[in-house]
């Protein structure tokens, strides 16, 4: 669980979850500097000016950015960091070659991995239990492109970009002279 590895870096780590069974797993596998909040990002209680760095890992295309993207910013320092990995909703017209990539890709690594796990070299990679919990949503709502004009009207200087395998990844630094 990716708190719990940022928990052996840093001195507390706030790791939000809407999910009770994700909390309480969370709870149950990382170590006491990690504080699980059940709670949506969208409504939860977050302090403001209080957070070094928010990550976000595959939850954007869950939530209503219009709403979530602002909350985060206020939640950051000056100098803060938002850096989040989320699925885009299929832009073929714009993002052909990204696609062409990923699924060529997914097939050569899927067949690599089927060779080596018959050759007794790798195991796979079982399903853990957390799994079962988390939601899945196949269609995303936006496009890497709405993500990028969205973010650049909500958090100027964001920069969002199309990553490989049906994702994008948006990273933006709150300025250090922006006060609220």
């Amino acid at each position: 669980m990716f708190a719990g590895e940022l928990a052996e870096r840093v001195q507390t780590v706030d790791a939000i979850d809407r999910s009770p069974e994700m909390i309480e797993r969370a709870q149950a596998s990382t170590p006491g500097n990690v504080r699980c909040i059940l709670g949506d990002v969208a409504s939860v209680q977050l302090p403001a000016d209080e957070y070094d760095a928010v990550f976000s890992i595959s939850a954007l295309h869950h939530m209503d950015l219009e709403i979530v993207l602002p909350r985060i910013a206020a939640c950051l320092r000056p100098g803060g960091v938002l850096a989040a990995i989320a699925l885009p909703r299929r832009d073929l017209t714009h993002e052909l070659p990204a696609e062409i990539a990923a699924a060529i890709g997914h097939r050569l690594l899927g067949a690599m991995f089927t060779i080596r796990r018959r050759l007794g070299l790798e195991r796979g990679f079982p399903k853990g239990t957390e799994s079962e919990a988390m939601p899945v949503v196949m269609d995303p709502p936006l496009t890497t492109r709405q993500v990028a004009s969205l973010a650049g009207r909500v958090l100027p200087g964001s920069q969002v970009k199309r990553l490989v395998y049906w994702r994008y990844l948006m990273v933006w630094r709150k300025p250090v002279n922006e006060h609220p």
